[in-house]
């Protein structure tokens, strides 16, 4: 356990990289609605390979005077106040998937999680707005730095688009799950585990 503690804090300089997808009402953080948010946990064994562990997800309450974009909701298929979605308040939910992370962070040996999305500035511009807005001091992420799996999916297969970028890798893509924040980023995780390991058997790193 002491070396697999130790290969994660060195692999990425002391930043544990947790994978985030969140759906919204809009594009702006500031005034659209947070909806979901999900997070998977990655670990890395003895060998250095990495692999996703657990997800953790919440539907979201719209913070009250949240602006809902009717496109966005239609893109996405939410129904914000539909009473099976169990939606938690903004604390609630940012605490649901902030806990955990923290403890990972600490489990692995590292110092900071650091974001690793799909356009990851989007992401996480929505989880610090949500953060200063609810008073969470205790933010996990990285405030600016990321790990945004566009950029390494056009290095490592030439696509820019989530849906190709897996397929170009080899595996399964289902358009129905599509846009859903566990689906998103379960495959994120997974797409980022695959580069990062192809990239460890290339150059041994």
């Amino acid at each position: 356990e002491l070396i697999a503690r130790e290969l994660m804090a060195q692999r990425f300089r002391s930043f544990l990289p947790v994978v985030v997808d969140i759906e919204t009402g809009g594009f702006n953080p500031e005034s659209d609605a947070l909806l979901e948010i999900a997070a998977v946990l990655l670990d890395i064994d003895a060998e250095g390979y990495i692999h996703r562990t657990e997800t953790i997800a919440c539907h979201v309450e719209p913070f009250p005077g949240a602006n809902l974009d009717q496109a966005s909701l239609e893109f996405t298929g939410i129904d914000p106040w539909h009473p099976f979605r169990m939606a938690r308040p903004e604390r609630d939910a940012l605490d649901q998937v902030f806990r955990p992370v923290r403890k990972a962070v600490k489990s692995s040996g590292c110092n900071r999680a650091i974001l690793v999305g799909y356009n990851a500035a989007f992401d996480l511009s929505f989880v610090n707005a949500a953060a200063e807005r609810t008073g969470i001091k205790r933010n996990p992420f990285h405030q600016f730095s990321t790990f945004d799996t566009v950029t390494l999916s056009g290095m490592a297969f030439g696509q820019t688009v989530l849906a190709r970028t897996v397929i170009a890798a080899g595996m399964d893509w289902d358009a129905d799950e599509a846009h859903s924040a566990i689906y998103d980023t379960r495959k994120t995780a997974e797409l980022f585990c695959a580069i990062v390991n192809r990239w460890k058997i290339l150059t041994g790193l």
